[in-house]
């Protein structure tokens, strides 16, 4: 039952927190976990563990420790091996050890994407030295995009339009990576029209899906996100096909309930798998704005058993993100009045992380519109008039 309902939660980040948030609303304990203190969940958790998540004699301690109900990765670089040993002995990992243990590795959803389901995907090969990524450039063709296997936030992944930027490329992949392996993946760069985030819930009764997400990206990183996003009835049942199949084929061992971020390349009425992660997704941060039940509530839901819609709607809103530009321990937040009079429906989260690092991300603004494009320029201007102060 929710009340009683103890929670490891893997990772305190923002996403983490929001997450907190709701579960805590549920009635639901729960324990934030991560590799610095003070990190943002822990802020609004019942209690806290430092420790790295790659750490698995630690992951370990901690789970037999609190012995929760439930162990939730908010964050994909785990030793995901202990979390399989875990889910042997009868703890729950959320939604299952196979969905963290594939998909901590871009190579191994990828394979299980492309080859045992045989979803669309752009041509890719790997590579683990610089030699190997020159190969892999032949087969995948120019441009091409270079990432690693394991990082979060799109850290480490670059666009490379000719040989002369593969080393470059290279370098900056393995100065990204998460985890203790030195690989990336060279894929086709594909001229997509748009990207989407297809938000798909897996609970009790069934699967259920949020209203397509459209985001942008530099850097690899998510800068603005809106929901709904414009696409034919056709590309949506298309995208929700291979949602379906994805989730599914992630259950393992494990219940499989909880929420998917499942991305999308988009052209025309063709639909292309990219990546997907078992947990509340970063462009899915609009869902603050748009839907009354926010992926966060709807991750909560579905983990504890309790009841999801089986349709769920989405209002125009758009989110865009605010950055830190340096090191810092020592800053603020000023323009918040301004930036929250931008429009009756502004709206900014500050995340309180205890630094700052060039492209962090430190908060979000959040708007609603008659339309997207509408809730996109409310949420641009409200995120300019929110400025971080440096007092180091």
């Amino acid at each position: 039952m929710s009340h009683t309902a103890t929670i490891l939660l893997l990772g305190s980040g923002e996403l983490g927190r929001e997450f907190v948030i709701s579960a805590k609303r549920l009635g639901a304990r729960v324990i934030a976990c991560d590799a610095y203190d003070n990190a943002p969940a822990m802020q609004v958790a019942d209690a806290r563990e430092v420790f790295s998540m790659l750490d698995g004699a630690a992951l370990r301690v901690a789970a037999e420790k609190h012995r929760p109900d439930y162990i939730v990765p908010e964050i994909e670089a785990i030793r995901t091996e202990v979390l399989g040993e875990l889910e042997s002995e009868g703890f729950n990992i959320v939604p299952s050890a196979r969905a963290a243990q594939l998909t901590m590795n871009r190579d191994a959803i990828r394979d299980l994407a492309a080859g045992e389901l045989g979803l669309t995907t752009s041509r890719y090969r790997y590579a683990t030295s610089l030699e190997e990524v020159r190969a892999a450039a032949e087969h995948s063709g120019f441009p091409c995009v270079i990432k690693p296997v394991m990082s979060s936030s799109g850290k480490g992944q670059s666009k490379v339009d000719n040989a002369e930027g593969l080393e470059e490329a290279w370098d900056y992949a393995c100065a990204n990576m998460r985890g203790d392996r030195a690989r990336v993946i060279v894929e086709e760069f594909i001229a997509f029209d748009y990207e989407i985030t297809l938000l798909t819930v897996r609970h009790k009764n069934g699967i259920s899906f949020c209203p397509p997400i459209g985001h942008r990206q530099e850097r690899g990183d998510y800068q603005e996100s809106w929901q709904p996003t414009a696409m034919s009835q056709g590309a949506i049942a298309k995208a929700q096909e291979m949602a379906v199949k994805v989730v599914e084929a992630l259950k393992g061992g494990g219940k499989g309930w909880g929420l998917f971020g499942v991305e999308f390349f988009v052209c025309g009425d063709d639909v292309i798998f990219s990546e997907v992660s078992p947990r509340p997704h970063d462009t899915g941060m609009v869902t603050l704005a748009s839907q009354d039940l926010t992926e966060f509530d709807l991750h909560a839901r579905a983990i504890l058993g309790l009841p999801v819609p089986a349709t769920i709607h989405a209002r125009p809103s758009a989110s865009a993100v605010i950055l830190a530009d340096r090191d810092s321990e020592d800053f603020g937040f000023e323009g918040v009045d301004a930036a929250l009079a931008v429009h009756d429906t502004a709206d900014v989260r500050i995340f309180g992380k205890p630094a700052t690092r060039p492209y962090r991300r430190m908060a979000v603004a959040l708007a609603k519109g008659q339309d997207t494009e509408e809730a996109r320029a409310l949420a641009a201007a409200t995120a300019r008039g929110v400025r971080i102060v440096y007092h180091d």
